[in-house]
């Protein structure tokens, strides 16, 4: 065999053992530990997880107050909100997330993103909140009494007339369906926007806030969600298992697609010309599956004539406050599907995990 050939069959075989040691070790799945007693001076209950696993890997526990660095507030949780990437995480799944996660358990045992409270301290940099202030946004770990928030990126004041609940169920969501429609779609007054997954949390947002652009919203969910969808702004909704927007004489300037039920392809058929897709969210699966829309996203750009795009939302203050205001002039409000206590955060994540939610998904943690 000539030595160019050993070369590249060497080179063959160093990267398949490479990719195949990569997914042994990304796929490992440590068992939970016991936890470590160690004294609490300032104790609080919050949730946390300690392997990967199901819902059953959830656990109440009695964990430290922490305090906040000079750019931080601690906040009293009175809700939080539940979300899919609440469950990504928990399962350390796709497994490629665990390069960031932590490899065979977890790095950080708090779970969770959003929330509304009450700010308890104040870093010694800290000039925008004071301690009393109500305010929601994003955090390490909320389904707890207390969580640290970062000021310049991810918590903004709650607006005076809206509830807790109704605040803590935005941020995550609320932030998607804001940077789809108008950063990466950007939507115009008069232009007509599909909603691919409309009933769910980033959807129903989406609706909405595509409203407030003055733009002609059609949604798809399933029968007995219309109606929901209608009252929130749609002018036009697609009964799922019983039509397809595929097939329908409509035209769109931009996609907005929760769901990946149709190929791109198909979805070309209904964008205009130069129209735009925002794929948000992905497949099921443990490895590539969830990445593959956006991947062939990515790869179908480079050769059609309409804009593919793919993110994942960003924390960021101004952006909240966006919400805010939108919240404050009655334009932004959110559909609350359940709501469940902190000893029934399982129950919760179980609910999403299921993908019959309509709407949010809250867990009350103080009155």
């Amino acid at each position: 065999m000539k030595l160019r050939y050993k070369i590249l069959n060497g080179a063959i075989a160093l990267t398949l053992v490479t990719i195949s040691t990569l997914a042994v070790t990304l796929a490992y799945t440590k068992s939970c530990e016991p936890p470590i007693i160690s004294a609490i001076k300032n104790p609080m209950q919050a949730v946390i997880y300690r392997c990967y696993g199901g819902p059953e890997v959830l656990e109440q526990a009695v964990i430290e107050i922490p305090e906040p660095l000079a750019h931080q507030i601690l906040v009293r949780v009175k809700a939080a909100a539940v979300n899919p990437v609440d469950w990504h995480y928990m399962r350390g799944s796709p497994y490629i997330m665990r390069l960031m996660t932590g490899i065979g358990v977890p790095n950080d045992q708090g779970i969770g993103t959003d929330f509304a409270g009450i700010v308890e301290k104040v870093g010694s940099d800290v000039t925008k909140f004071k301690i009393g202030d109500a305010v929601f946004g994003g955090g390490g770990g909320p389904f707890a009494e207390y969580v640290l928030a970062n000021v310049s990126k991810s918590v903004a004041h709650k607006p005076t007339d809206v509830s807790f609940e109704q605040s803590a169920a935005m941020p995550i969501a609320a932030l998607t369906a804001l940077q789809a429609l108008r950063d990466k779609g950007q939507l115009e007054p008069g232009q007509k926007v599909l909603i691919n997954g409309a009933s769910g949390g980033v959807g129903t947002y989406a609706v909405q806030i595509a409203k407030s652009f003055g733009a002609e919203v059609h949604g798809v969910s399933s029968g007995r969600n219309i109606e929901m969808v209608t009252l929130l702004g749609a002018d036009h909704m697609f009964n799922y298992k019983t039509e397809s927007y595929i097939e329908s004489e409509e035209r769109y300037d931009l996609i907005v697609d929760m769901i990946s039920n149709h190929s791109i392809s198909d979805n070309l058929k209904v964008l205009k010309k130069q129209g735009r897709m925002v794929i948000v969210g992905g497949g099921k699966g443990n490895w590539i599956g969830p990445l593959m829309p956006s991947i062939k996203a990515v790869i179908m750009n480079n050769f059609v004539d309409q804009e593919l795009q793919q993110f994942v939302a960003q924390f960021n203050s101004k952006d909240l406050e966006s919400l805010a205001e939108l919240m404050r002039q009655g334009k932004l409000s959110s559909m609350i599907d359940r709501r469940y206590s902190l000893d029934e955060i399982q129950d919760a994540i179980s609910y999403s995990e299921s993908g019959r939610a309509r709407g949010k998904i809250i867990v009350t943690i103080s009155k």
